[in-house]
Formats: C-alpha cells, sequence, structure tokens
C-alpha cells in the first residue's frame, strides 16, 4: 500500500470565497496529475483565517457553504480523490422554541462531487490573538475516512495541542493524523509546533502530517513551513516557509505501519524567519488591499532604513518612495546616508524642507506662547508637520504611508501622535529597538532576495539614534540604555512579570519603575497607532488589551 497525499500550502484571501475556491481547485487538479489522492488545505482555507465578525453574518457563512459545494462540484471527475477544506459551518438550531445560531470551525472531506465527512473543531482556542469562542461552538465529533487503504483521522489546529481529539481519532482506527492549521508566526513558533507535535505523535503511536497557512493578513502572518513526522517524533518531511508550495507526501504500509516520506527543506536561523514575515506581511497588506504602492518618511536614521530596506525586498523599488524631510536640527550626515540607502535601493528619493512650515507655526504661536520656554512642544509641531506632508502625497497619488515606530518606542511613548505615528501601516511595530539594530546588520550581510547590494550604509547603524528634533538630541537623554529598556519590556510586556519580580532580576527601581509607568500611561496613543506586523508571541494589538483609563499600578 502506498498513498501520495498533497499539502496544499497556500496564500488565502479573507472573504475570497469564490478566489479561495478556484485556488483549491486549481491545487487539487495540480496534485492529482501527480499522483496524489488525498489533498490537505489549511484551517478555513476556503474563507481565510481569520474572518472575524464576518463568521457572525449569516449570509458569510452561506456563501462559505456556497464554495465548499463548488469544490466538490469542479473534482468531480476526479475519482478516487479526496480533498480536505476549511471552512465556517452554522445553522439554526432550536431550542426552547427560540433560534439559537451555533457555528462551528469546521473541515469537509469532498470526494467525487460529494461531502463525505465533515469535523468540527473540538478544542477552540481563545489567547494570544485568538478570540474563536466568540464566534464557534465547540465540537463534539470525531472524522476517520479512507484513501487509498489508509485511515486518516483529521484534527483541526488546537485539537492537536489536547490528548482527547487524537486519542479519540486513534480510537476510531485512524493510522495518520492530518492537522490542518492556521497557527501565527512569532519567532520561535515553528520550533514550538514541531516540538509539540512531535509529543502528539510520540504518545499516539502514529504520524502526523502537520498541515500550514502561508500569508499576510492585517497584523498577523503565517508561515507555512508544513511538515510531516514519523510515528516515533522524527521528521519525515518539511516545506520550505513563507511562500506558497504543493508539498509532496508518501505514505507507505510496512509491517501494518505507516511510515511517511518527503523532502526536507533546510532549517533557517531566527532572523531569517523574521525577515521573511516583515516582507511578506507587507507585500500582503498592500497586495491584499490593492494598493499601488508605499511612501515613508525616510530620516537618515536606523528605523526608516529598515522600513525602506524591508519595503523594497516585499514589492520592488517601483513601489517605493522615500521622502526626506529635514528640519533646523537635521544633521548633514543624515541627508548623505539618507541619499546614499535611496541611491543603493534605486527608489524615487524626494526632499522637501519643513523649515518654511515650522518657522509659519512658531508665528502662528508665538503670542499664546510668550515667556514659555521651547519643549515637546515645538519637537512634536515638527514631527506633525512631516505627518502632513506624508500623508498629503498619499492622498495625491495613492500609496500608503508605512509608519516607521518600532516597540520600544510605542511602549513608552516616544512617538507623536498625528506625526511619526501618522499612516497606515507599521512594517516594525513589534520589533524591540535591539532587535531593529540585530536584523539591520543581518540583511546587510544576508541577500535574501537576490538585490545584489547592501542597502543599509554603516553609518546609519553604527551612530547613536536621535529623533533630531532639538540641537544635539540622542534617543538616550529621554530613555534608558535600549539593552536595559528592552530587557525590561521583554519581562514586563512580553512575559508579564511584575515589577517587583524584574527588580528582584537585578534591574534598577527607579528605571524599572518609570519603564512601567510609561507603558501604562501611554496606551491612549497605542490605541490611534495603524496596524502593524506581529513578530513576538505579544504585540500591542490583538495581544494587549488594557484599559486606557485605570488606576492599578
Amino acid at each position: 500500500m502506498a498513498l501520495k497525499l498533497c499539502i496544499a500550502q497556500l496564500n488565502f484571501v479573507v472573504g475570497d470565497t469564490a478566489g479561495n475556491a478556484q485556488k483549491i481547485v486549481a491545487a487539487a487538479r495540480s496534485a492529482y496529475a501527480q499522483g496524489a489522492r488525498l489533498v490537505l488545505t489549511p484551517e478555513l482555507s476556503i474563507c481565510g483565517y481569520a474572518a472575524e465578525d464576518l463568521f457572525l453574518r449569516p449570509a458569510f457563512v452561506a456563501a462559505c457553504n456556497d464554495a465548499v459545494k463548488t469544490v466538490a462540484r469542479e473534482l468531480a471527475g476526479l475519482k478516487g480523490l479526496h480533498v480536505v477544506v476549511g471552512h465556517p459551518m452554522g445553522g439554526d438550531i432550536r431550542s426552547k422554541s427560540v433560534a439559537v445560531q451555533r457555528r462551528f470551525n469546521a473541515a469537509s472531506v469532498v470526494s467525487e462531487g460529494r461531502v463525505l465527512e465533515t469535523y468540527a473543531k473540538r478544542e477552540l482556542p481563545n489567547y494570544q490573538v485568538f478570540d474563536e469562542r466568540r464566534y464557534f461552538t465547540p465540537g463534539q465529533g470525531v472524522c476517520v475516512f479512507q484513501v487509498d487503504g489508509v485511515s486518516v483521522g483529521l484534527l483541526i489546529c488546537e485539537d492537536a495541542w489536547f490528548d482527547e481529539p487524537g486519542l479519540l481519532a486513534k480510537e476510531a482506527g485512524a493510522e495518520l493524523l492530518a492537522v490542518i492549521n492556521a497557527s501565527p508566526f512569532h519567532v520561535g513558533k515553528g520550533s514550538e509546533r514541531m516540538a509539540r507535535m512531535a509529543e502528539r505523535a510520540l504518545a499516539l503511536d502514529l504520524p502526523v502530517v502537520y498541515v500550514h497557512l502561508v500569508g499576510g493578513q492585517d497584523e498577523v502572518v503565517f508561515d507555512g513551513a508544513s511538515f510531516a513526522l514519523n510515528a516515533d517524533g522524527s521528521l519525515a518531511g518539511r516545506a520550505a516557509g513563507f511562500q506558497e508550495k504543493l508539498f509532496e507526501v508518501q505514505a507507505e504500509r510496512v509491517q501494518q505501519r505507516v511510515f511517511l516520506t518527503a523532502s526536507v527543506a533546510h532549517e533557517r536561523s531566527p532572523e531569517a524567519d523574521l525577515w521573511d514575515a516583515l516582507v511578506l506581511g507587507v507585500r500582503d497588506y498592500i497586495g491584499k488591499n490593492g494598493f499601488p504602492g508605499v511612501l515613508l518618511g525616510l530620516s537618515g536614521g536606523i528605523d526608516s532604513a529598515l522600513v525602506l530596506a524591508v519595503a523594497v525586498d516585499a514589492l520592488g523599488r517601483d513601489k517605493v518612495r522615500a521622502v526626506m524631510m529635514p528640519s533646523p536640527y537635521t544633521a548633514d550626515i543624515s541627508w548623505i546616508d539618507a541619499r546614499d540607502m535611496a541611491a543603493r535601493l534605486g527608489v524615487r528619493y524626494d526632499e522637501i524642507s519643513i523649515v518654511p512650515e515650522f518657522e509659519a507655526f512658531r508665528t502662528s504661536l508665538a503670542q499664546e506662547f510668550k515667556g514659555l520656554p521651547e519643549d515637546t512642544t515645538e519637537e512634536n509641531v515638527q514631527a506633525r508637520i512631516r505627518g502632513v506632508i506624508l500623508m498629503a502625497l498619499s492622498n495625491k497619488f495613492g500609496s500608503i504611508v508605512l509608519t516607521t515606530g518600532n516597540k520600544s518606542e510605542m511602549a513608552t511613548g516616544y512617538c507623536t501622535l498625528y506625526g511619526d505615528m501618522a499612516g497606515g501601516f507599521a512594517v516594525i511595530k513589534d520589533l524591540l529597538k535591539t532587535a531593529v539594530f540585530r536584523l539591520a546588520r543581518w540583511r546587510n550581510v544576508h541577500d535574501p532576495y537576490g538585490t545584489g547590494i547592501s542597502p543599509i550604509p554603516e553609518r546609519i547603524i553604527a551612530r547613536p539614534p536621535s529623533a533630531e528634533l532639538r540641537p544635539d538630541q540622542v534617543d538616550q537623554d529621554s530613555l534608558p540604555p535600549y539593552e536595559v529598556l528592552d530587557a525590561i519590556l521583554e519581562r514586563y510586556m512580553e512575559d508579564d512579570q511584575g515589577v517587583e519580580q524584574i527588580i528582584a532580576a537585578g534591574f534598577d527601581r527607579a528605571i524599572v519603575e518609570r519603564v512601567a509607568r510609561l507603558i501604562r500611561i501611554n496606551e491612549y496613543k497605542r490605541r490611534q497607532a495603524p496596524v502593524g506586523i506581529r513578530v513576538t508571541h505579544r504585540s500591542f494589538g490583538k495581544d494587549w488589551r488594557y484599559p486606557i483609563t485605570g488606576k492599578f499600578a
């Protein structure tokens, strides 16, 4: 006995039920022509993940049902082919004369024009970015189906992280577990997934095929890297990450046990994964939302330099525009380095001085501010002038503004509302400043997209960071050293450690208390920040839901 199965690691668009159905049909036909008789698509492949409150609309669920029927109908002539498609499923259930809408995160097995089996996800995650209990009811069934003499047990994502769903599938006769997934990326998540699935394979003494989504959806990125494990937990095959792939896995029975074989993509560094996540996040946000291109303010500093490099790798130089907006405090080296980087990448580059506008604001406010010293007010005016210019260019030409603020700044409020926060997509919103430096150095050494250049001038990486909004300003005038700040932020914000716990780890009390206070009082700013790419296990966004008004310290 031998079964060739195909993992359809595909990039879907949320809500494009017809387009997603056709992508599944095309993938299934291609896999069938190569001899596959089982095609596995990711979790909620019909509608994309996650459709959020679209799940609450009956018309949306109905459109998904129609798309499942389309897949079944269009593949009806392919004898022996079985395709697993993920989709929401729902309907009214009468309870004490009241219609109760129940929806399920489901997957159906279609073959020769019919839906053979439908399985509803049993374990619904409700942590980090997940809120499936808002939309779905837990399933209670088991799904085991036969393909070419192999009994396949079907699980959906979170099911495989718990004991019972897989155990029930094995008790129902499963010889192989097929787990379809939509598991958002963060650094280190891939090894965590594989370790947990190896535990599951060993516990059940069953091989596992892990099918994963790829693509960007608003603030989350799905990294693909689907894999297959044998019953002893050993790696049988792994698909490349961050790209669509029809990945073939061979299942053979040897002495009444099923063994899997496939190709194995090479292991990657965390920086390589992180870079590809940012690139894919930008490419899909721009492409799926139909923007013709992007523009950003290029300051000569490390943050905007990194965002520009990501944007060019994601979109190509023709869709990227950089604008340098010098103020009275802009250093000459900032001009020189910005011009150097734009020339290296070949993007359109313009310089628009904000000096006239800044002087006009000073004149207009002179009477109001009479007798008062200059402070952050004048600094923020400069940032807001730049925001107005970028948004005017965006309105006129249709390109979306990429903001360049990092996680350290967003955490502490070292950013200006309606200034450097003005824009549509925050590329490095979830990167701490130390990670920004690390990734910039990595990209200058590595060339993942074959551009043939080191994009970021070395002096941009080496010079002390500065907002350049007053004479001789550097970031460390206002913030603790980034190595200290970021270590505290990781503990406090990402890992939920308390102030006393962080102090006990050796950090200065005054600094820890100050950082914690800055995080608390700047929640109102973060609520008004653009959506950005999540690359850690705790980002400012869906992962972080704190009240703006509150007294708990």
